[in-house]
This record gives structure tokens, sequence and C-alpha cells, in this order.
């Protein structure tokens, strides 16, 4: 019998084919380093097959991020992704359209520009909202302490405000800086932060109060002007300085165009800085997102009395301000949304607004006209629906959210099946993001399958089964 070995001459494979490899049928390394090398097309296809096994990105429905863009922004993603953004010597250019962005962004939320500064505008592109959202809250914790530290009054017990529909960076944020989260719980009946339940919370000690453009969990908006006008009046009473960080992860990139007449950003006085995620619907891929200040008298400078967040380096070469979390990455996402910038004008941006609001409304619609929903959130201001097993049709079935998302999946649609945060966490919620590249007929062969789904699940589960899952037992 011939051995194996005989497959190969001087160490190379004789044959050509790639699936003809004998790499194919052999196991793939996954804890160590192989012992030699393979041909580039063989290690291609390995892992390109093997990606296969992933969810199709165009039928992910739970994701807000970008999944399609035009052959033109591909192309400049390439072109643009060796370069690795920090290095503002070596890519002098780069850094200018990164300050394009920033501009451009700060002028649509309202931002106050000096005029007497030649850097344009205060802000700068991140890893995504993550990221954006630390460095805003970290410049109000300084600010507050370094406000506390000129009054002679203790420093150490600094709190922040937010509701339960916070992204969990939020919350990252707390632990990792060790400051204290006053969350406001979701009610039952309620699913955003409202002014009224802040009032209680705040003291002197609150660095900040967060409010959201769009939450996560059901597509709704804190009571931002609200908020401001609280905070307003705390500031004439009692002297406190207490700013709004508004995370605009979803609806930064909607509410301009679709609703521009709406208060919401630097317009408020209490708006002091502003994150948002250019990678959903700025729509550049992943990832990147931005944060955008007033002013730059919101950024702690190291002037007197001040603490001093920006690090400055000369190491790439040059003299250079630096303020991120991170130090090393690609250049391409910056790139591209100024290519978007210019590619859709304002104009632009409107018509594609406009377009995903109707489809989402129109696919809210379809859904709430089978009469098996309760639809949570209907795609009026933002792209996303939020919907549950409505209560009417309690008893008729012996199935959950959770096992019609596992039946959706095997159609290609991932639709998320999760709970809302304390205090209503028993409600159970169904979510689809409406991005750019969803289209009516794709709405139509979702609800289509959505009714297929049911379909099935009413005939294998004719009525309510004593060992079915207790969240939302309909």
């Amino acid at each position: 019998m011939k051995k194996r070995a005989n497959k190969h001459q001087n160490g190379k494979a004789y044959l050509s084919p790639t699936y003809g490899r004998i790499s194919f049928d052999e196991p793939i390394p996954e804890f160590e380093i192989p012992g030699t090398p393979l041909p580039a097309d063989v290690a291609y296809q390995l892992i390109h097959d093997e990606m296969n096994l992933d969810g199709n990105p165009v039928l992910n429905l739970a994701s807000f991020v970008t999944t399609w863009m035009e052959p033109e922004a591909e192309k400049l993603l390439m072109k643009s992704i060796n370069k690795n953004f920090i290095d503002h010597d070596e890519y002098p250019q780069t850094e200018k359209i990164h300050q394009r962005v920033v501009n451009i962004l700060a002028h649509l939320f309202h931002a106050d520009y000096d005029p007497h500064t030649d850097e344009g505008f205060i802000g700068t592109a991140t890893i995504g909202s993550s990221e954006a959202i630390m460095l805003a809250l970290l410049a109000h914790k300084w600010n507050w302490r370094d406000r506390r530290k000129a009054e002679g009054k203790p420093f150490d017990k600094p709190n922040i405000i937010f509701g339960a529909d916070v992204h969990t960076c939020w919350e990252k944020f707390t632990r990792y800086f060790d400051v204290e989260a006053r969350v406001v719980p979701m009610q039952p009946d309620c699913f955003y932060l409202r002014a009224e339940k802040v009032a209680p919370l705040i003291d002197e000690n609150t660095i900040a109060v967060g409010a959201v453009l769009g939450t996560t969990f059901t597509g709704q908006s804190d009571e931002i002007a609200e908020i401001n006008h609280l905070l307003e009046e705390i500031r004439e009473r009692k002297g406190w300085d207490i700013p709004i960080h508004v995370d605009g992860a979803t609806g930064a990139f909607v509410i301009p165009f679709s609703q521009p007449e709406m208060e919401w950003d630097f317009r408020l006085p209490r708006v002091k800085s502003i994150n948002l995620s250019n990678h959903k619907f700025g729509l550049v891929f992943p990832g990147m997102g931005s944060v955008i200040f007033r002013d730059v008298s919101v950024v702690p400078d190291g002037q007197p009395g001040r603490s001093k967040l920006p690090f400055d380096i000369n190491y790439l070469g040059g003299e250079m301000s630096n303020y991120s979390m991170n130090f090393s990455r690609g250049s391409s996402m910056i790139i591209l949304q100024y290519y978007n910038f210019l590619r859709f004008g304002r104009s632009g941006y409107t018509e594609i607004m406009a377009n995903i609001l109707d489809n989402a409304r129109y696919l809210s619609g379809k859904i709430e006209a089978t009469g098996k929903f309760n639809v949570l959130s209907k795609g009026n201001r933002y792209p996303v629906i939020a919907f549950n097993l409505d209560e009417a049709y309690s008893g008729s079935c012996g199935y959950n959210e959770e096992q019609l998302s596992d039946e959706l999946r095997k159609h290609g649609w991932i639709v998320p099946a999760y709970t809302l945060p304390p205090n209503a966490e028993k409600t159970w919620v169904l979510r689809v993001v409406v991005k750019e590249n969803f289209s009516r007929d794709m709405a139509d062969m979702f609800v289509a399958h959505l009714l297929e789904a049911i379909g099935k699940l009413d005939k294998s589960m004719p009525f309510p089964t004593s060992d079915t899952k207790s969240h939302h037992l309909c």
C-alpha cells in the first residue's frame, strides 16, 4: 500500500485542483500553528468554506450594523486598510479627512464652533460607540472632579444616572472607572427614561445624565428635552453644572434627516457630548463610532486648574495629540464615512432614511395585521420594530418568542428574542432592524416565513403544555 506521503514530491503537492490537495482530508489546526505552510488558495478555501456556516449578513435582522456598501466604497476600503489611522505624520491627508468627518458631524448636531481655534470642531472617530461613550464620560468625570477640587470638596464618590435601557457599555464604564451607577429601572408600561425618574437621583456628585436616542431594546427614546429642562432648573437653583451625554448610536444618523426639527442635540444647552455609531445608519462597515463635543471646554486639556485627558506624543515622527482608548486601527472606515458624505449628500441621506423608515412601517403594519402580535415599536421614528406575541393570542398556542425565533432561523432570518431589563423582565421581545438593503420584497418574504413559522408551531403545539417555558407563554 502506498503511503499518503507519496502525494507529495519534494514537499509540494502534485495535484493542482484546490479540493484535491492533501490538506482537505486532514484536520484543520485548532490549537497550534501548523508545522508546514499551505498554498495560498488552499488556506483561503479552507477558511472561506468554514465561514459559510455563519449566518447570512443580509438576513441578519438582529444587527444594527451595516452589511452592504457600494463597490466603489469597497475599493477605497482596500486602498486604506493598511494605513494606521493614528500615524498622522505619515498619513497627514487621512487625518485631514478625519477632521472633515468630525466637522460635518458636529455641524449636523449644531455644535458650538470656536473661530479662535484652527482645528475646527472637537471630536474623534472611535472603534465604535462603546469607546466613544467611555471617552465622553471620562471627560465629564474629570471636569466634575476638577470643579470639586477647586471648591475644596470631596471628589471620591462620583455617580452617573441613566436608564436600564442603555447599552451594556454604560455599565462597563461605571465598573471600569469606579463611578456609582444610578440606574432607573424599566416599568412594565414604560421602556425609556423619563425626567421625573431622574430628578430624585441627582445630587452634587452627579457627573452626568445619560440619555438614549433610540434604544437597543425597543427602538424608543429617552425624554432628552425634558431632562435638559430639569438640569437647567437644577443649575439655576443649586449651581450644579450637570451635563447630558446623548447616546445616539442608533438615532443620531436618522433623526437629523428624518426629523430635523426635533431638538435632542447641542441645541439643548445641557447636552455636552454625543456619541454615534457610524457603522449603523452612517452606512459604513464596522467598526466605527464617533464622539462629538459641544466645544473645546468639555475636554480636560491640562490648562491651569484642569486635568488633561489627551496625550501628546512624538514617537511616530511628529508632534501629535491622542485621545483614544486604543492606538492602532485601520483608516478605512473613516475614509468610507467621508465617501458616504460626498456620495449621498444631505438629500441622499434624507432619501435613504425615508426609504428605510417607509419599509419599517410597512413591515410593522404587516406584522400587526397578522393579529398575533403586540407591536411595541412600529418604526415611526427609528427603523426598529419590537414586537411580541399578543395577549389575545394567549392560551391558543403552547410556544413562545424564543421558539418562534428558532423557527425563523431555519429560513435564514436572524431575529433575536430577549427579555427587557428589570423591572420589565417578564416582557419578552422579538426585534427587527430594517437597514438600507432591506427591500419591500424582503419584508413580504419575512412576513410569509413568519406566518409559516407560526403555522408550523401551531400544528406541533396545539395547546399549552406544562413543561413549556414560562416566559411570555401564550
